[in-house]
Parts: C-alpha cells; structure tokens; sequence
C-alpha cells in the first residue's frame, strides 16, 4: 500500500481515509487533491510529500497500538 509521507512532520495521507480535517473525502487519490492543498499538521505544501510503500501488516499493527 502505498501512503504519502510529509517530509516536515510525518503525517501520512493515505488514499483509504482521506483527509477529513480538510474536506478531502476518503479514496481521493493523492494527484486529484487541490494544488493549493497543505498537510494538516504542518502546512507543508504537496510538494513536501513522498509516497512511500507501506505492508499492510505494518499499518495494522500501528493501528492496534
């Protein structure tokens, strides 16, 4: 799975779960977010991001944690 990763604060948007702080509404893929749109957290702009591949398994166990 693969989630984008802010390179300032480490908040990951995942394309399962949107960003509903911001209105992004879950599965919104990463490239159809808007241009002027910011990471939550931090403000950093789309540029800052970097997809990153996750294992399923390693998501599963944050969540449980």
């Amino acid at each position: 799975m693969i989630v984008f990763v802010c390179n300032l604060c480490g908040y990951e948007y995942k394309i399962s779960e949107g960003c509903p702080e911001s209105g992004i509404e879950e599965g919104t893929d990463f490239d159809d977010l808007p241009e002027d749109w910011t990471c939550p957290y931090c403000g950093a702009g789309k540029e800052e991001f970097e997809a990153t591949e996750v294992e399923k398994d390693e998501e599963d166990e944050e969540e449980e944690e």
